[in-house]
């Protein structure tokens, strides 16, 4: 069968869109305003606004019960996070990364001049593949970082295997997996520490925010004086640092959306089932699945376009969009052919032949508690209808 190369081809385009108002993936969830603005009232009596308040203090307190991990150290975003835990962890020379990943984890090291080599993943889980970890390491290479996509479990025990045995450092990006664990254990409790993303687009956002946990005592002492100039005290500077610190007002957002948590992963998992069970059936299309034995947010619905689909899967994104259906490819193409790397590493695709089949092949669709009734079966409705063409 010949593929739908257009959106001609597919005859809708100048249709009326199947929505009135755009399904979105990552539209933030906001729990009780009430709650937050009582926060931010009892905030704004104090004077407090910043530097270590009540608020971020208590969210750290929460987060670390929550993931069940000894400390939770808040910062003002994901990526000063990952900054702040790859020069806590003294990384240099080369680390391994999956290039299927946002370009922030890349990007960290490349910022503190560390050379990120990008490692192919296992096509079956989207996440690193061992045996790839393995081929790519060099004389100077110093860690990995592992990244749990999607909220599922990276294969930790063969990383630290390896890491243990080459003598390097391991710490996720956990971005994806609040909430998440793996063999029953929290995330958290992997590698040296685990960052978490709080951006508005997670199904748990702080406005904008992030979080390093860890086990570690003196490692959590070390990133707490890193985030914040490395002052101990007032006016005693002892190690060197930069400003990561998260803010009153995103602690209060935090504090407010964790007590509705449960709330928005049943409604993600209820699309999820409802997703699942719809796409079950259309020939080409296949949904990436969850062990439901594990925890999980379900905050990702992960679609992906076979070869035998009849749509070429960036024109079945833009026949979606125009039915007001925002669907999202997901790290394409891949960090490694985003610049600066594809200019560094030009012929980085012939190592990477899951990355670059997975990037071409991923679509994410619209999920949240923001959904409205009967949007996921009038989403699988059109699905099918681009199935028979």
């Amino acid at each position: 069968m010949k593929k739908i190369q257009s959106l001609n081809d597919l005859a809708i385009n100048g249709a009326p869109p199947a929505f009135d108002e755009a399904l979105h993936v990552g539209r933030p969830n906001i729990g009780d305003r009430k709650d937050f603005l009582h926060r931010v009232g009892e905030m704004l009596d104090r004077r407090w606004l910043s530097n270590n308040g009540p608020l971020v203090q208590e969210l750290e307190e929460k987060i670390a019960a929550y993931q069940d991990v000894k400390h939770c150290i808040a910062m003002c975003n994901g990526t000063i996070a990952l900054e702040i835990a790859i020069r806590a962890l003294e990384l240099k020379g080369e680390v391994i990364i999956p290039s299927y990943t946002f370009i922030a984890t890349a990007h960290a090291l490349q910022w503190q001049e560390i050379t990120p080599v990008f490692a192919d993943i296992d096509p079956q889980t989207h996440n690193l593949d061992p045996a790839a970890v393995r081929r790519m390491i060099t004389p100077r290479t110093t860690g990995i970082i592992g990244v749990h996509l999607w909220g599922r479990g990276a294969p930790n025990a063969e990383l630290q295997t390896i890491a243990d045995e080459h003598n390097l450092k391991l710490m996720y990006d956990a971005a994806h997996a609040f909430g998440c664990g793996m063999g029953g254990t929290m995330i958290g409790n992997f590698g040296a520490c685990e960052v978490l993303s709080f951006h508005a687009t997670k199904f748990f956002n702080t406005f904008e925010g992030g979080a390093i946990l860890t086990n570690d005592d003196a490692l959590a002492d070390k990133m707490r004086l890193m985030r914040n100039f490395g002052f101990s005290g007032l006016d005693n500077v002892i190690y060197p640092g930069t400003n990561g610190k998260m803010v009153e007002v995103c602690a209060a957002m935090g504090l407010t959306n964790l007590e509705y948590i449960d709330t928005v992963i049943a409604a993600n998992l209820h699309n999820y089932n409802a997703y699942r069970e719809g796409i079950v059936d259309i020939p080409g299309l296949s949904l990436l699945t969850y062990d439901e034995s594990e925890r999980n947010n379900y905050q990702y619905v992960v679609l992906e376009v076979g070869d035998d689909f009849p749509v070429l899967r960036d024109i079945l994104i833009a026949a979606l969009h125009a039915e007001n259906i925002l669907a999202r490819k997901y790290f394409w193409p891949g960090c490694h052919g985003m610049k600066p790397y594809r200019d560094f590493y030009p012929h980085a695709r012939l190592m990477l032949p899951n990355t670059e089949r997975i990037a071409g092949r991923v679509i994410v669709l619209p999920s949240g508690t923001t959904l409205p009734n009967g949007a996921v079966e009038n989403v699988i409705d059109l699905l099918r209808v681009y199935a028979e063409q």
